[in-house]
């Protein structure tokens, strides 16, 4: 599995999807920090108003935007919270694993490496470690951006953010797993894109979060993915905030399983 893991890797390295989609999420933090400075800072109102984006009477309200909000908070809130990190990641992750399939690289892998599960280990492995990349580069972004503004939010300490950190990397490599998954059974970039956008914007997670809930069912969905991304805790405070790694870890192992299951029975 090593030995596909290296290729892997350096796939990754010489790949241009990579880069995109990274610069991508580099965009969407860029923009938001831009705007929330437009609304929150006395050097950017000035610039609002002059531009016509705020009127006086909404400069005092706009005051209040940024209240209770520190780096960690705000990290969370412009990409991971709203399902934008997962869908750009998993869009990288289908491009990455339909490549094999659409090029036919696939048999030429299965010719040298046989054992169809150090497949699926490796192409999880390397998400996990492009997920580990993107979160940690995405979050010194947030932090430099913050100190280009005039430190416009108050700085988490670092104890939270490592436990936050922690787990988040785990949810969204299960998330990579589930598109994983999706893409060795279909083969299919369309499928693979569309799984990426619905459950990368919890937009299968809400719908049905809405129907159970009419029905007083829909408690248990805290535990999805989707959710687990949006609810899970800042800092650790009691026992009860580590189900987020047992979510993590649960649906990691559950999706690498079921694709390396998938991975054995079909033809290549």
């Amino acid at each position: 599995m090593f030995n596909l893991l290296r290729m892997d890797l350096y796939r990754v390295k010489r790949s241009k999807s990579v880069y995109i989609c990274f610069g991508t999420l580099l965009a969407a933090t860029v923009f938001v920090f831009g705007m929330m400075w437009l609304l929150a800072t006395p050097q950017g109102q000035e610039i609002s108003l002059r531009i016509g984006m705020l009127s006086a009477n909404e400069v005092n309200e706009s005051n209040y935007i940024l209240e209770g909000y520190d780096s960690l908070i705000f990290y969370r809130d412009i990409c991971l919270d709203g399902g934008a990190y997962n869908l750009i990641f998993g869009i990288w992750v289908m491009l990455f694993v339909c490549a094999d399939f659409q090029s036919g690289f696939i048999k030429n892998v299965m010719a040298l490496h046989q054992n169809r599960w150090n497949y699926i280990g490796s192409k999880v492995m390397t998400a996990w470690i492009v997920d580990f990349c993107y979160l940690v580069l995405n979050l010194l972004a947030v932090l430099l951006l913050n100190r280009m503004c005039g430190d416009m939010v108050p700085y988490a300490g670092w104890t939270e953010i490592l436990f936050y950190l922690s787990w988040i990397w785990f949810v969204t490599t299960a998330f990579a797993a589930l598109i994983i998954f999706i893409c060795v059974l279909t083969r299919s970039v369309a499928a693979g894109s569309l799984a990426a956008f619905l459950f990368g914007s919890g937009a299968v997670v809400r719908l049905l979060l809405g129907i159970l809930n009419m029905f007083h069912k829909g408690e248990w969905l805290k535990y999805s993915i989707s959710m687990t991304c949006e609810l899970g805790p800042e800092k650790y405070t009691s026992v009860k905030d580590l189900y987020v790694y047992a979510v993590g870890f649960g649906f990691l192992i559950l999706y690498t399983l079921i694709a390396g299951i998938v991975m054995k029975k079909k033809d290549i």
